[in-house]
């Protein structure tokens, strides 16, 4: 093996080491003997291809010369572990440098490990084993603390959605509405909330059936999901085939504007596998009620007032707004 030239290289799936000398020799066995013990190997004589090398392939430990010319094994190490995608990789330095105050040192840089020269083989093979053991369960504990982060946040966003339609639930809905309450009593903003009905549903339902009522339901919620446009506001299921629409910070003419928008796209639905005919076109009666909420009166009254409106809406023929 040519160790003249910048970097050498052995392949095996065992691991992926980075050894950095500037002498030929210690490349040469050091070489040899991991890679005959089964480790990917790859040879740079310098600091700065170190740092190159590092870039092109991390590997899965380093083993780092300290007197070198140009850059010295402290630097590469700094460097190394200021750097936030290579900061995990354990280093262990290899030095003819056997003073207390270096190894010290090279623990302060973040050096996982320290062998003096000259070394014997077997004892780099154990540490070499050893730090390569404790990357591999860093690795398995940092997989599996992502896993668990991601099956929380399923849980978490399942927990406050309707299955069906897949925008809020009900119980979501409560709770964001006392947050919401709570924040704008605060600010002394309003707070405007619109309750929708499908109107005739339950005729929906038995001259088309319930598969075709839940597609219904679906693309209503939808619908509604797309035309409210503000991260803050919510659209939830309230329950069956009614709807809430909650608009903080907004005053009735902005309230007005959403439900009408969403009446609107809701008429011009075309149901999946429904035939289109006028008595059987969807349409949605809307009940607003803005307050400015108040930390002495609960929020369910606000509930309360767009109710009535939309059993105004309902009571006046359906498919409009009534407040």
């Amino acid at each position: 093996m040519d160790f003249d030239s910048t970097i050498a290289l052995s392949k095996s799936p065992s691991g992926a080491i980075l050894v950095v000398d500037d002498t030929p020799g210690n490349l040469h066995i050091l070489f040899d003997a991991l890679t005959q013990a089964g480790y990917e190997v790859r040879c740079v004589k310098s600091g700065a291809m170190a740092l190159i090398g590092v870039e092109v392939e991390q590997p899965d430990l380093i083993l780092l010369d300290i007197r070198m010319p140009g850059m010295n094994g402290y630097d590469v190490c700094q460097q190394l572990k200021a750097n936030s995608l290579t900061s995990e990789i354990p280093i262990i330095f290899l030095s003819a440098l056997g003073e207390p105050l270096d190894k010290v040192r090279a623990f302060q840089m973040g050096g996982a490990d320290y062998i003096t020269k000259p070394f014997q083989f077997e004892e780099v093979l154990v540490r070499v084993r050893h730090q390569l053991m404790i990357r591999n369960l860093q690795k398995q504990r940092k997989e599996l603390i992502e896993a668990l982060e991601r099956a929380n946040h399923e849980l978490r966003r399942l927990a406050i959605l309707d299955e069906l339609t897949q925008i809020a639930n009900r119980r979501h809905f409560d709770y964001y509405l006392a947050q919401e309450w709570k924040r704008l009593a605060r600010d002394r903003c309003p707070l405007s909330l619109i309750m929708a009905d499908i109107d005739h549903f339950k005729q929906f339902n038995d001259w088309w059936g319930h598969l075709a009522g839940d597609r219904c339901l679906q693309q209503v919620a939808r619908t509604i999901a797309n035309t409210i446009k503000r991260p803050a506001d919510l659209a939830a299921r309230y329950g069956g085939e009614e709807f809430a629409i909650l608009l903080p910070n907004t005053d009735l003419n902005g309230a007005l504007q959403v439900a009408e928008a969403v009446r609107l796209a809701v008429e011009e639905l075309i149901i999946t596998d429904v035939p289109q005919h006028p008595r059987q076109r969807l349409t949605l009666s809307l009940g607003i009620a803005t307050m400015i909420p108040s930390p002495n009166e609960s929020f369910q009254r606000l509930v309360a007032v767009a109710d009535r409106a939309l059993y105004k809406a309902k009571a006046e023929g359906r498919n409009r707004v009534c407040v």
